[in-house]
């Protein structure tokens, strides 16, 4: 890249603030590291604004703490959040906090860059946002019925498994019906289903 933006990287593992920072370096980012959300905090009014990629599990403030301290200060910059594997459950917490993805640990260089590049244009077109929950309702109004309470299962952070018990259907079937919905929506990854789903406003009470 050319124009040098900037990413905050938030995230209390040493070994994960040097190479990270690094490979953010070497693809021409400008990188801010944090030991802590309450280093991040203490710091980020007068930071120049970025993306922030923000560890779940940290001691003192977690990650979703830090969302929330965002949120309320009205900061709209986007976050990507770091996760481990199998945390899907806190992931669509954050999401529902305004995260705009959620990357696993350990992750590829080319899955990092690929969200970086989305929340970039983000933020590049944060004062033109079209109406998003218009937008997902839409789409998802496209949808089956049977399609659209798996979606809303998906959206409650439920795996196949259960989705298929309290559907009474297979667990293939979920994933058939999955893969359709995904398809008809026109995304193609799980953290963009949940975008959608939350845009329009899911999961529902029953």
């Amino acid at each position: 890249m050319t124009d040098r933006r900037t990413i905050h990287l938030v995230d209390d593992e040493e070994a994960i603030r040097k190479s990270t920072g690094f490979m953010l370096r070497t693809s021409g980012f400008a990188v801010e590291t944090y030991a802590s959300g309450v280093a991040f905090l203490k710091v980020m009014q007068g930071a120049e604004p970025g993306c922030i990629l923000l560890d779940v599990r940290m001691p003192e403030m977690d990650g979703l703490e830090v969302q929330d301290v965002l949120r309320e200060r009205g900061v709209t910059w986007p976050v990507i959040v770091l996760t481990g594997h199998g945390d899907v459950s806190i992931a669509i917490r954050a999401m529902k906090g305004g995260a705009v993805d959620f990357i696993e640990k350990p992750f590829e260089k080319l899955a990092l860059l690929a969200a970086i590049s989305n929340a970039m244009a983000r933020l590049d077109k944060a004062d033109k946002r079209l109406d998003q929950a218009a937008e997902a309702e839409l789409r998802i109004a496209a949808l089956t019925d049977r399609e659209r309470d798996v979606l809303q299962e998906l959206a409650r952070g439920h795996p196949n498994k259960t989705i298929a018990y309290d559907l009474d259907i297979s667990p293939r079937t979920v994933e058939v019906h999955r893969a359709n919905l995904m398809s008809k929506l026109g995304v193609r990854s799980f953290a963009d289903v949940l975008r959608l789903a939350f845009a329009a406003g899911l999961p529902r009470d029953p």
